[in-house]
């Protein structure tokens, strides 16, 4: 009860604070490139419930494409804003609204897509799903290069489920036995530290 309070208080009073700053990147993206400003993405959330994540949107946007899970390199689909947005991480703001809603947690694994928690093992599956997904973890901290490390390998698809998904999952396995709020304190003051120098 303790972390939800904690992430109902500041999720609100970052959607406050933050507004002007949403309404600005929210013009930025409309302007730079036709489509709405926001993404939304099918997520697996607390209990293998599937929600629906909010992000900046940072691709050119097409309905009718296929969309990937991964993003590589500079992907071509990638817009101007989109680009600044991704290094910064400024794209992860609107999930403040799904903390907001009770699908998210400030901290917590990082929800992924349907695709690949199929492919959990069944033990590890039920432990991550326990809990509520994060905007951030430690895996997001160790992995802020992902696209950058998938583009160097030889099958990114294989590079992600051999090698930076099972890493992630060792993380979020962590993260669950060792939770405490003093402890997403710290993650949450070393995810705006690196925020603050990756400018």
């Amino acid at each position: 009860m303790t972390k939800r309070l904690f992430d109902v208080a500041l999720s609100a009073a970052g959607l406050v604070l933050l507004s002007p700053v949403l309404a600005t990147i929210a013009l930025w993206v409309r302007r730079d490139s036709p489509g709405p400003a926001l993404f939304r993405q099918e997520r697996v959330g607390r209990g293998g419930v599937v929600f629906r994540i909010h992000k900046f949107r940072t691709m050119a946007n097409d309905p009718g494409r296929t969309e990937r899970a991964l993003t590589i390199g500079a992907d071509p689909r990638i817009t101007r804003a989109g680009r600044f947005l991704r290094r910064t991480k400024l794209d992860e703001l609107p999930q403040l609204i799904d903390v907001l809603l009770g699908d998210m947690s400030l901290v917590g694994p990082r929800p992924e897509v349907p695709h690949y928690v199929a492919t959990y093992p069944e033990a590890i599956r039920a432990k991550v799903l326990s809990v509520r997904p994060g905007i951030t973890d430690t895996a997001s901290l160790k992995f802020r290069n992902e696209s950058e490390l998938l583009a160097g390998a030889a099958d990114p698809e294989r590079e992600y489920r051999e090698v930076v998904l099972p890493a992630k999952l060792r993380l979020a396995v962590d993260y669950v036995d060792h939770a405490t709020l003093a402890g997403d304190l710290r993650l949450l003051g070393r995810t705006v530290r690196a925020l603050v120098t990756s400018r």
